[in-house]
């Protein structure tokens, strides 16, 4: 079940996402995501930008007048770094360099993720440590406004020395190589810039290291799955609160003070959320029996899963902003002395931690929707509720099984989530005859993330489906507007399940709805 948010623009400037500007500023994690996943176009502020860029290539030159070995210009790579290479032979080995990472395996990288590493070489370039030409960062700027996306196998990178094999793909397509998709079809890179009215970029000594060389691809798929993570939040929100009063629970459990006597910012948000959803004008349903005192974990500490995750989201995206902002390759060039710097920038350690944690909140916020949608379809403990949430009436008694199937479904995608939870980190290898001996796995973290995200997404789907079966037949659901908005919007999008039927397509809906952040504004209670 692999929803897909709603396309990127591919026409020229995609006006109706305005545009970002590129200049000695940092850019916002809001803008990353509106060029990656709205279809925003990208201008840059030359003025700010041809400074930097022309000192960056006189250090460069300079190093290479005095002989100076500058590491992937004028030497092997990797272990071959000690190989010196002629500058007559330069251009041959950044070729080399870009052919010999062409080995990537599996399904290409969504269009977001391969725009959002397309905009974080844009801003490595433009601080001026690179030394690279204006036309390459011309020829991104290019790509991402006319919708022009290389097409990046998703495995192959360990994340240190950054997205090698990914990002030879994009290095590639900006020469006219490999394949691209343009105005919705897939084709040679070569046709593509035919049609777009664009020659092949012809690379300068160090540009084709300074593309491969960084941690763009695992940036632009934490940016993804940031945005899809937040909304998922959200979708999830909303579904607890639904089961609340489903399952005739106590709005109690969410009062400000107790948040107030624990003020972890996530819980205390998500507590309020919850307590505007559950806003009533009338009477509700509340569970009065002895046993129903306290409502199980699942309903009551639910500000306490949800919140981890508000407040992972918090810092993971500043991480990311962070991580898109830096000069992420090597060797960096210093403006002011004129040395060549050889670092270690391109290690995606930031993203892999970050991305590692975000998937375990993600999970366990799938875990705590499965725990809620057990308690609804079990007559032991859904207060009253016809088992299975099946639709009540003395023709379906016991022929009709309601959400049944649906709650094996919801805990099927929760325990592959929770299998996936591994720290990916953990399994750095030694790779490149041990030069690269201690690697982030930082794309294969920020892959693994993006997953879970999507598993957890069909969890919530199931979810909000059998919540809002539960809410209906719980009853008085006018008396809360903020949960009948959220049902509202469920049922543009699936029918009750008044009898059994096929539900695999009211999912897909549903999940995708999910993934576009279609429940962001009701579960906020706007």
């Amino acid at each position: 079940m692999n929803a897909r948010i709603k396309r990127v623009s591919h026409e020229r400037g995609a006006s109706a996402s305005g545009v970002v500007e590129i200049g000695s500023k940092p850019v916002t994690f809001a803008d990353l995501a509106r060029v990656a996943l709205d279809g925003a176009a990208v201008r840059l502020r030359d003025e700010e930008l041809d400074g930097p860029l022309a000192r960056s290539q006189t250090v460069l030159r300079a190093a290479f007048e005095r002989g100076s070995p500058v590491y992937g210009s004028s030497t092997g790579y990797g272990s071959s770094c000690g190989n010196r290479i002629p500058a007559e032979e330069a251009q041959a080995l950044g070729e080399n360099l870009i052919r010999y990472h062409g080995c990537g395996v599996g399904e290409p990288l969504p269009v977001e993720v391969v725009r959002c590493a397309m905009l974080a070489r844009l801003l490595c370039f433009r601080l001026g440590y690179s030394g690279v030409s204006r036309g390459l960062c011309g020829q991104l700027v290019a790509f991402l406004n006319q919708g022009i996306t290389p097409v990046v196998p998703a495995m192959g990178s360990v994340g240190a020395s950054g997205d090698l094999t990914p990002m030879s793909y994009v290095a590639a397509a900006l020469a006219g190589e490999r394949e691209v998709t343009f105005r919705d079809r897939r084709m040679p890179a070569a046709v593509a810039l035919r049609e777009a009215g664009l020659e092949p970029l012809r690379y300068q000594p160090k540009e084709p290291l300074a593309m491969i060389n960084g941690t763009a691809v695992m940036t632009g798929v934490a940016v993804l799955s940031v945005v899809r993570a937040r909304r998922l939040l959200s979708a999830a929100t909303a579904a607890t609160a639904l089961a609340v009063h489903a399952l005739a629970g106590h709005a109690h459990h969410f009062s400000p003070l107790i948040f107030t006597a624990k003020p972890f910012p996530g819980m205390v948000t998500t507590a309020a959320h919850l307590r505007k959803l559950l806003e009533a004008r009338g009477e509700v349903e509340e569970a009065t029996n002895q046993e129903a005192l306290q409502d199980p974990y699942s309903l009551r500490c639910a500000p306490h899963v949800l919140g981890v995750l508000a407040d992972a989201l918090d810092w993971v995206e500043r991480w990311v902003e962070t991580e898109a902002n830096s000069a992420d390759d090597n060797p960096l060039l210093d403006p002011e002395t004129g040395a060549v710097l050889t670092g270690g920038n391109f290690y995606g350690g930031h993203i892999a931690f970050a991305m590692d944690a975000l998937k375990s909140a993600v999970a366990s916020v799938g875990d705590l929707c499965d725990r809620q949608l057990a308690l609804l379809v079990d007559p032991r403990f859904s207060r009253g509720l016809p088992e299975g949430l099946a639709a009540p009436g003395p023709q379906a008694r016991g022929l009709h099984h309601g959400f049944k199937g649906m709650q094996i479904t919801a805990s099927a995608l929760v325990a592959e989530a929770l299998h996936a939870t591994m720290p990916v980190a953990s399994f750095s290898r030694s790779t490149e005859s041990h030069n690269q001996d201690k690697v982030s796995m930082g794309t294969i973290a920020a892959r693994s993330a993006l997953r879970t995200i999507e598993l957890v997404e069909g969890v919530v789907a199931v979810h909000l489906l059998g919540v809002a079966q539960g809410a209906e037949l719980r009853g008085r659901l006018g008396a809360r507007p903020g949960l009948q908005a959220v049902v509202q919007r469920l049922r543009e999008l699936s029918p009750a399940v008044t009898e059994d039927r096929v539900l695999d397509e009211d999912l897909r809906r549903v999940q995708g709805a999910i993934g576009a952040g279609a429940f962001q504004d009701v579960a906020l209670g706007t």
